[in-house]
């Protein structure tokens, strides 16, 4: 089977052109080609494929082999090998995802897609879409208890569900303990990923995260839109931050249409095979 390793900001996957290719037990194949030791060594498998309501599909599985809805960086990376390998026309393209059809926009350089700037769509407040079993009319600076401290966390969906925990010393939350514990809250039935949030500026944020089903990762695309907006509504930022993530950085807009809008890097590593 043909890959090819991409990555945006580090947050790397295995992607795999399902127009040429076929997969067979995608969940069991992303735990075998994500193990860093025995595998390719990814966050995940994203499969590119046909689409009938857009001009391509993206279904994507983290480490773990659970499927998750959508991905912020592995988006853009679909965007990126849509065109350049003319699945796709571009600049501007359709993404069909879980969680709905999705807009992006290449950025060009001599052929090459350097950058994609994407609609990511409105984000919901409301705790039934993350879900939550919280009975409140949004989760915003709520105390959440867990490990025997309590921590004020912003929940957003932007697709997938994310609690986002601001912290003047970010750098003193262990997030190897801290992370777990948030996924598998039984608030979360269906687990939640997990960001924590040092604001330098109202305009720039470094954001650290633990990504359900994958752990911690160098960047979170999705995850940094729902930063954008729980800095927002907690009118800790303004509503156009510049995000740095370990792996780099994001601009992220809540525009005036309530959509928010993501501009980051697409980065092609490396194509193999993988053995049947």
């Amino acid at each position: 089977m043909r890959f090819i390793k991409m990555q945006g900001l580090g947050n790397d996957y295995v992607y795999v052109n399902g127009f040429e290719e076929h997969v067979d037990q995608a969940a069991a194949l992303s735990r075998r080609i994500s193990d860093r030791h025995t595998g390719i060594g990814s966050d995940g498998l994203i499969l590119i494929l046909p689409s009938r309501i857009a001009d391509v599909r993206m279904e994507m599985y983290n480490a773990d082999g659970s499927r998750g809805q959508m991905c912020g960086n592995g988006i853009r990376c679909v965007a990126k090998y849509a065109v350049e390998h003319r699945l796709a026309k571009g600049p501007e393209l359709a993404i069909e995802t879980d969680a709905g059809v999705k807009r992006a926009v290449c950025l060009m350089n001599g052929g090459h897609v350097e950058a994609v700037r994407v609609d990511m769509g409105i984000p919901a407040l409301d705790p039934k879409v993350l879900p939550s079993t919280l009975q409140l009319d949004r989760i915003v600076d709520h105390p959440f208890s867990v490990g025997g401290r309590e921590y004020p966390i912003t929940c957003v969906s932007m697709g997938n569900p994310h609690a986002v925990h601001f912290e003047t010393d970010a750098s003193s939350i262990v997030l190897e303990e801290f992370g777990p514990l948030f996924e598998r809250a039984m608030e979360f039935p269906e687990r939640i990923n997990v960001h924590v949030v040092r604001v330098q500026s109202p305009d720039r944020v470094t954001v650290r995260t633990w990504e359900r089903g994958s752990g911690i990762t160098r960047a979170c695309g999705t995850g940094a839109c729902a930063v954008c907006v729980a800095g927002a509504v907690t009118g800790r930022t303004a509503r156009s931050v510049t995000t740095q993530l370990p792996g780099g950085e994001l601009l992220i807009e809540w525009a005036s249409d309530d959509h928010v809008y993501m501009t980051g890097p697409a980065v092609e590593v490396f194509t193999g095979d993988w053995p049947a």
